[in-house]
């Protein structure tokens, strides 16, 4: 037999073998049990189950506007700047007033209204409890997530009373820092644009409204 014969041959042969392969797998399921409702589905074949305590590791999130997610722990300014001196300063400068890294996290208060606006915690957060979620999530630089509950309080005191906010030996926890009335609280403006109130919907959808944005110049 020649070369192309054999070829030939060797290819039909290995198809044969595969049509056998289908057919016997298909005997196989064919007389298989009816009720299928017995079968264990197939399972997930990656990842593992998290506990709580893995989660909770990652579940720092904290609603700003009432300090919902705040955790358990106090501090004051005296303990803030204590602990600002030996893991803030760096950065950020003596008094927070400005370092080589970051500027200045003082003063400001009422500069919205000028044309030189000073952006600091006091000048333009309308709760407190941001600074809080802000200095605990990513605080200090190079070694974030790494204070404990009662040092984010007490540097989150220390840089409320530097903006005169609060007093030297007022002391923050998850009760009283919502409480802390930002001198920009009210000057926000609801941003009521048609998108902010889209409803997610995943079947049955309305048709998409045209705006004049998708209304071709003429």
């Amino acid at each position: 037999m020649r070369l192309p014969e054999m070829k030939i041959a060797g290819a039909a042969m290995a198809a044969t073998l595969v049509l056998a392969g289908c057919a016997m797998q298909v005997k196989v399921e064919s007389d298989g049990p009816a009720d299928t409702a017995s079968v264990a589905p197939p399972g997930v074949k990656h990842g593992k189950p998290i506990s709580d305590a893995d989660m909770a590791a990652w579940n720092i999130d904290v609603r700003t506007s009432d300090g919902r997610g705040l955790p358990a722990g106090h501090g004051n300014a005296v303990e803030g700047k204590a602990v600002y001196a030996q893991k803030c300063l760096a950065c950020h400068g003596a008094d927070a007033k400005g370092g080589p890294v970051y500027g200045t996290m003082v003063g400001g208060i009422g500069s919205f209204k000028t044309n030189t606006r000073l952006l600091t915690p006091g000048s333009m957060y309308p709760y407190a409890p941001i600074l809080f979620d802000y200095i605990r999530r990513a605080m200090p630089m190079g070694n974030a997530q790494s204070l404990t509950a009662d040092e984010v309080y007490a540097v989150s005191a220390y840089i409320l009373n530097l903006n005169g906010l609060v007093a030297e030996d007022a002391v923050m926890n998850a009760d009283s820092l919502p409480r802390v009335m930002m001198p920009n609280r009210d000057n926000f403006i609801v941003d009521d644009r048609p998108d902010t109130h889209a409803v997610r919907c995943m079947k049955n959808c309305l048709a998409p409204v045209k705006t004049a944005s998708d209304t071709p110049a003429k």
